[in-house]
C-alpha cells in the first residue's frame, strides 16, 4: 500500500509573473495511510513494527535486531535503528 501525501503548492506574483513552487512531499509530516502497527517505510509502504523478540522469527521478519526485537524491514539501510542494530539478518 502506497503513502499518499497531502501537498501544497505555493504561488507567488513578482512583478507581474506568477511564480509556482513545485509541490514538495514531506516524509516528517507524521500523515500516514498505515494501520496501527504499521510505519511508513521510504519507498511509503506500510511495513509492520518491530515486534518483541524470542522464540522463532515471526512470518515475514527480515532481521533480528541486537535487542531481540525482529524488524520487518524492506531495506537494510536504518533496519533496527533505535534497536541497538541488526544481530542477524534473515534473508
Amino acid at each position: 500500500m502506497k503513502r499518499t501525501m497531502v501537498s501544497f503548492i505555493a504561488a507567488l506574483t513578482l512583478g507581474g509573473a506568477l511564480l509556482v513552487a513545485p509541490a514538495v512531499a514531506n516524509a516528517d509530516s507524521g500523515i500516514s495511510d498505515c494501520p496501527a502497527g504499521d510505519y511508513s517505510n521510504s519507498d511509503g509502504n506500510c511495513v509492520p513494527d518491530p515486534q518483541a523478540g524470542g522464540g522463532s522469527p515471526p512470518a515475514g521478519a527480515t532481521a533480528q535486531c541486537r535487542d531481540g526485537d525482529w524488524s520487518f524491514s524492506q531495506h537494510h539501510k536504518g533496519t533496527c535503528s533505535g534497536h541497538g542494530g541488526v544481530a542477524d539478518w534473515l534473508n
